[in-house]
């Protein structure tokens, strides 16, 4: 019921821009454990669970190192993600999924969300464009990862191909963490400088904390973190679609929505 609650209140929403996440049901897991978590998708760090659907994503995968195994469920499973870790050591998870599409019926509800995720200037680039004020659409995808550690959680996360993705320089299961949890920004084969990144910390008693930084020239950005909590880290990035794609699904706007979890140990 809470779930049903939840998601009528984002449908009533006067602004779509919901985040959505792998939530692993334990980010350390001993040797032989069961690597487990949702996909979620809503706001504040809480949201709805959603099923395992094949038609629903392009890749979901597991990787460790140089190894890659897919996440495989029977249609309709909850967790999606509920399958053997391919080892022991730092093992990443990655989802993209299918296309989606959301349609505006006035032109404040798309430039609410758009100046939230740091595109101030869409008002100005929607009219040179000669794009509609009312009854519009946006197009776009998800890029989700998530870090779990298995038995020494040793090893690193890497690219693993998502045209928009985040990618954690420090493993937070081993490094110190003095100086912040360091992870850079990519949009396609290029790094995202001076990038806003979110980033929704979770202290052990369910409160959430949202913060709000810029990536260097690199597309790096060290986040402050604490012992005990878990981490949501977001990034958006707002284009036109190709001319097919636009044509094809009469959309106007295209956003890709790169996100990272991970828990830093006690």
């Amino acid at each position: 019921m809470r779930n049903l609650v939840f998601l009528l209140a984002l449908l009533s929403s006067p602004v779509i821009a919901h985040e959505f996440w792998i939530e692993p049901f334990a980010y350390e897991l001993e040797p032989g454990g069961k690597l487990q978590g949702e996909l979620v998708n809503g706001q504040f760090f809480e949201g709805v669970k959603l099923p395992f659907r094949k038609e629903s994503f392009h890749q979901f995968i597991q990787i460790r190192g140089d190894e890659t195994a897919p996440v495989r469920a029977w249609p309709g499973s909850r967790p999606a993600l509920d399958v053997d870790p391919i080892g022991t050591g730092l093992i990443v998870v990655a989802y993209q999924s299918g296309l989606s599409r959301v349609a505006y019926e006035s032109f404040e509800e798309f430039a609410s969300f758009a100046e939230h995720k740091d595109f101030p200037d869409i008002e100005k680039r929607h009219t040179e464009l000669g794009y509609p004020m009312a009854n519009f659409a946006e197009i776009y995808t998800r890029y989700a990862k998530t870090l779990v550690a298995v038995g020494d959680g040793a090893g690193s996360d890497r690219r693993v191909g998502l045209e928009a993705e985040i990618v954690a320089l420090s493993n937070p299961y081993r490094d110190e963490l003095n100086e912040g949890m360091r992870v850079q920004v990519f949009y396609g084969d290029e790094v995202r400088a001076k990038a806003q990144v979110e980033v929704f910390d979770k202290a052990p008693d369910g409160t959430v904390e949202i913060t709000r930084y810029r990536t260097d020239a690199e597309g790096t950005v060290a986040i402050p973190v604490k012992p005990g909590h878990r981490y949501l880290v977001d990034s958006v990035v707002l284009r036109v679609p190709a001319p097919e794609i636009a044509q094809e699904r009469s959309a106007a706007w295209e956003t890709l929505w790169a996100s990272l979890t991970f828990a830093v140990p006690d």
